[in-house]
């Protein structure tokens, strides 16, 4: 259908309300949507699609004489940051006022940080008498070690195994950034301590089976003196070092 496309009316700004913004918006959005898929469909028929040309404003006035410049038609303009949450607000005001100078409100502007920064916390373990000894408060259990927080164990097991930072420059990286950690240290918690780790990937093999319509198994190429399995599934791949061949059956281990 090679009809006309009908054009929208100026609406001032006396007449605009959220509600027509809104429906103004959403027709835009239409006839955005409309032209992709008409493109798609040239795409798809091999077919090329004239191009657009706007059209010359040469005869058109240039300033309005009504003085409704500020009146065009305008879309309503979404926020990009109102799902972001705001952890400091700082007031600044301008420098060399007049005298006569009259506040007249805000005008806001939101600006992203990222701060990675050493915090270190000292706890003070209470300690008591009692008739039957001394008894002293425990650090949290997200404390590791006794000397490291969750948050770095964190940051350095995603750079080292999702970013693939390798140990030396990751221990020049968390000296830069004001981490007192040896290397013997740094090494301790990329190996030790992670029972936590081991049971997730074993928990994924024994829930996966049971889901599975169909299980492959493949022996991969390199040998650690034992060997190298790799289980295939439907929706996903784990590797395993298995000391003994398994053989699986309908999705049961036997």
């Amino acid at each position: 259908m090679n009809s006309v496309k009908p054009l929208l009316p100026t609406i001032s700004n006396a007449d605009r309300t959220p509600l027509v913004d809104a429906l103004f918006e959403l027709l835009q959005w239409q006839s955005d949507r409309i032209e992709q898929l008409e493109d798609d469909i040239h795409r798809l028929n091999k077919q090329t699609r004239q191009p657009k040309f706007k059209s010359s404003k040469m005869d058109q006035q240039t300033e309005p004489d009504d003085g409704s410049r500020n009146e065009t038609k305008k879309g309503l303009k979404r926020s990009k940051t109102q799902h972001l949450t705001v952890h400091e607000e700082r007031i600044i005001h301008p420098i060399n006022l007049s005298e006569n100078a009259r506040f007249k409100g805000y005008q806001y502007r939101i600006v992203q940080y990222l701060m990675i920064r050493p915090h270190t916390i000292r706890y003070r373990l209470a300690e008591y008498e009692t008739g039957e000894g001394y008894v002293i408060a425990h650090l949290p259990e997200s404390v590791r070690s006794g000397h490291w927080g969750s948050n770095l164990h964190s940051f350095i097991l995603y750079q080292y195994h999702h970013q693939h930072v390798t140990q030396p420059l990751l221990l020049e990286q968390l000296h830069d950034l004001g981490i007192d950690i040896s290397s013997g240290q740094l090494s301790q918690m990329l190996t030790k301590d992670l029972d936590m780790f081991h049971q997730e990937k074993s928990d994924l093999l024994r829930y996966g089976l049971p889901l599975s319509s169909y299980i492959h198994a493949d022996d991969t190429g390199a040998r650690l003196g034992c060997r190298n399995i790799a289980f295939k599934f439907k929706i996903f791949i784990i590797f395993n070092a298995l000391k003994n061949t398994f053989l699986f059956k309908g999705g049961i281990q036997s």
